[in-house]
């Protein structure tokens, strides 16, 4: 597959990075994270002012019309700036209701989610049961749960919509290490929920977005890690040097920047193998998601090492990176777990068995 941006998907690169590079500052984020772990000027920006927020919605219901690889290049800018926005489980429900939901669902949430109207969240991790349209369990890990309006959750292999707002949810927030994507426990009895008209459908296609979602902020943040820690090397002088002159530092800034070329393709490869459809979809997103994590921690890592003593103070921000690095690898999914589905692929494909 030979993958290359559009003169379109170019000029959205280059729109979002500086909108994010001019309002995702670190003051507003640490504002964010003292408070309720959300912008809510840039979440407003994001959504009312570019409409970005329907940016892989489609365009009959109030969305852009666009598809995942727009979206990547959203996430990854946001992921570069580590974003305090409710991202995740917004796309995750958008592209749920898109592909499984039912006409009456569509019209009445999509044109809400485009306009960033409501935040949503949405459940990996869930014990949960349903009898006749009311569900009962408990949905842990759910990022933003908190503030979240919506919720998406598997139950009984379906695919449902619950109301965080409605009688007998109760919602426990916790203090979690990314404080720009803080998790809550939803605990359900007997709430009244919609099963998407197609679950099966919506879940496939939430995991997709979701993966992709993290894939992509985890290329940003890693090429920012990258790049700052460089930008660093020049201006600290050690013994009359620029510390970024002295050959250990080369070293580890060319193992970060070995890992971080191969991620985009990882990235994009999987975002168009979805808006394609093509049959390497599957085998794409648990690439991007297992191979894009895990490059994210080790620049994060090696971030606050090469920084020194700096790196390891509050002030500074490499402590963000390496919080939402590490976030991001377990959201959705350890890499150990992705690798282990693609293993059974290759293996199954290989013993002529369906994958």
């Amino acid at each position: 597959m030979e993958f290359a941006f559009t003169e379109e998907q170019a000029m959205i690169g280059e729109t979002v990075r500086g909108f994010f590079a001019e309002n995702a500052t670190s003051e507003r984020t640490r504002k964010a994270m003292a408070g309720e772990g959300i912008d809510r000027a840039l979440w407003a920006s994001f959504a009312g002012e570019l409409g970005l927020a329907g940016i892989g919605l489609p365009e009959e219901h109030g969305g852009a019309g666009l598809g995942m690889v727009e979206l990547a290049q959203v996430a990854e800018a946001a992921g570069a700036q580590v974003a305090a926005l409710p991202l995740l489980g917004h796309v995750m429900l958008g592209q749920a209701l898109a592909k499984g939901g039912t006409e009456a669902q569509k019209a009445a949430l999509l044109p809400r989610l485009a306009a960033g109207e409501v935040i949503a969240t949405a459940a990996w991790e869930a014990k949960i049961t349903a009898e006749g349209n009311r569900v009962s369990g408990e949905a842990a890990f759910l990022p933003h749960g908190a503030l979240a309006d919506l919720l998406l959750v598997r139950a009984e292999g379906k695919a449902w919509i619950v109301d965080l707002k409605a009688e007998g949810v109760g919602v426990t927030g916790h203090v979690t290490m990314d404080q720009t994507r803080p998790f809550a426990t939803a605990r359900l009895d007997g709430v009244a929920a919609e099963p998407l008209a197609d679950g099966a459908a919506g879940w496939h296609a939430a995991l997709a977005a979701g993966w992709i979602c993290l894939a992509a902020e985890a290329l940003g943040g890693a090429q920012a890690a990258l790049d700052r820690t460089v930008a660093y090397s020049k201006e600290r002088v050690q013994f009359g040097r620029q510390i970024g002159s002295f050959q250990a530092y080369k070293h580890r800034l060319a193992d970060m920047m070995f890992e971080i070329e191969q991620a985009p393709s990882a990235v994009y490869w999987a975002a168009c193998a979805v808006d394609e459809g093509s049959d390497e979809a599957t085998i794409s997103l648990h690439s991007a998601k297992s191979f894009s994590a895990d490059t994210f921690f080790m620049c994060a890592g090696n971030m606050i090492q090469l920084h020194g003593g700096i790196g390891f103070t509050w002030e500074h921000d490499a402590h963000l990176f390496f919080k939402r690095a590490r976030s991001i690898q377990t959201l959705l999914g350890d890499g150990q777990w992705h690798r282990e589905r693609i293993a059974a692929m290759v293996l199954d494909a290989g013993l002529g068995v369906a994958a």
